[in-house]
């Protein structure tokens, strides 16, 4: 008997006795003798549950994570506040453990939340549509794509190069499994360079794909990128953090068709890099382009109203042929927790944690540029993250914080090239006292 199955040996014997065999062996005679492995299995001993805990917690202790140190990490991933009512209610077990909601009539209370997810991101992207969430900001950014071919079936796509690199990488997976491709529109100053979109652009290219703020945290111009696009017959994909939309115009209202980005800000840990969550919305015409679940809101037969699943492009219940994605799933979970974010935070709310980060990010610029021992790399507006030229090896700099419990920053040199480039994220979790100890901390390590 096996210790870590929960069956007894009386138990054993009656289902071997049910189904006329001797010993649990003889549930494996269809297997040849010489491919069974027949030696014993290296299981460690049994712990009691204080000792498991006990190992856990060592384990544990080898992260380092945001509760001991004070983290500027940006790129994608923000240490943002996370209310105390969202932990809680996602421990709820109808949530916690519930899983695809194939029975509308037993699914409601899953349904519900998602439909609320799905108009909460209809307003802050100001786009008629959106889905269920998808796996994270990166893949949400390819399907949009695949959306934008089916919609006029052109295979080329551009993507403005200040896009997350990240981002890119996965974009080309997706593409080359469907003879697809993007090619790169230069930056200039950090920002698009619209005369080279205007080169580029032609009868071959389906959509354009801006990220703004954009990797490096500054905004560009997207009404006069969408202008462009539009008049070339082609589709604008802008891929937006949700947390800059409480100051910035919306994706609709700028004229994009299709608005993608990460959900991890809104009320999402940073959980050492996910799961996460990607939201897209798209516009009425669209809709029907886009990719897993959408849910909807109905009527029974007696009035009451009440939630199920619609308007399903995916090749689980279409013709495959016919299916915009295999996107099977999506993140309910991570999805939850985004919708009683902006539940409890509101329009209000998230629009005074965007100006924090504003506030606070120029603030951080202003004081590490003051002495003149950093430059800032862009003279051009930014949301939540800038990046500065350092003196030394942008790499030794974030060894030496690391010794001072910082994570300073990000080092660009894997992606600009230059070793010497730094990118710094400030939340509205930072106070004036923690920053000004970060710039001190950050002079004191050039000046070693």
């Amino acid at each position: 008997m096996h210790p870590y199955l929960a069956h007894t040996q009386e138990e054993i014997k009656e289902m071997l006795e049910r189904i006329g065999l001797e010993n649990i062996e003889d549930l494996f005679s269809d297997i040849p003798s010489e491919i069974l492995f027949k030696e014993k299995l290296d299981f460690p001993v049994g712990k009691s549950e204080l000792e498991i805990r006990d190992i856990l917690y060592k384990l544990a202790s080898e992260n380092k994570s945001t509760l001991e140190y004070t983290s500027f990490l940006g790129g994608g991933a923000y240490d943002h506040y996370i209310p105390a009512i969202i932990p809680q209610l996602l421990l709820r077990q109808e949530f916690y453990t519930a899983y695809t909601p194939y029975q509308p009539e037993i699914s409601q209370g899953t349904l519900q939340a998602i439909f609320e997810y799905q108009s909460m991101i209809c307003e802050l992207t100001g786009l008629q549509a959106s889905n269920a969430s998808l796996y994270d900001g990166a893949t949400a950014a390819a399907e949009a794509l695949f959306m934008a071919y089916e919609a006029n079936k052109r295979k080329t796509f551009i993507i403005n190069d200040t896009v997350n690199p990240e981002t890119k990488k996965v974009i080309k997976t997706y593409l080359d499994f469907k003879g697809l491709s993007y090619v790169e529109a230069k930056s200039k100053d950090g920002l698009l360079d619209i005369d080279n979109l205007k080169e580029m652009l032609d009868s071959e290219v389906g959509a354009v794909l801006v990220q703004s703020p954009n990797y490096y945290g500054l905004v560009e111009d997207v009404e006069a990128i969408a202008d462009l696009v539009h008049k070339n017959k082609s589709l604008l994909v802008q891929s937006a953090d949700p947390i800059s939309l409480g100051l910035f115009k919306t994706p609709g209202e700028i004229g994009a068709d299709i608005a993608v980005g990460e959900g991890q800000v809104l009320g999402n840990t940073l959980n050492f890099g996910g799961p996460y969550l990607g939201y897209i919305a798209c516009t009425k015409k669209l809709m029907r382009k886009l990719p897993g679940r959408i849910v909807g809101k109905t009527e029974d037969l007696d009035g009451k109203r009440g939630f199920v699943l619609t308007l399903q492009a995916r090749e689980q219940h279409i013709r495959r042929e016919r299916a915009t994605s295999n996107i099977t799933s999506n993140q309910a979970l991570c999805a939850l927790a985004a919708n009683i974010y902006m539940a409890v935070m509101g329009k209000q709310g998230i629009q005074d944690v965007a100006k924090q980060c504003v506030d606070l990010s120029y603030y951080t610029a202003k004081a590490l540029t003051a002495n003149n021992n950093f430059k800032m790399k862009y003279n051009t507006p930014f949301f939540r993250e800038f990046v500065i030229e350092t003196p030394i090896k942008a790499a030794d700099l974030l060894e030496k914080m690391l010794e001072k419990k910082f994570y300073a920053g990000i080092d660009l040199e894997p992606y600009t090239g230059s070793e010497n480039e730094l990118m710094i994220a400030v939340t509205e979790k930072m106070t004036k006292e923690k920053i000004d100890c970060f710039v001190k901390e950050m002079e004191a390590c050039i000046n070693e």
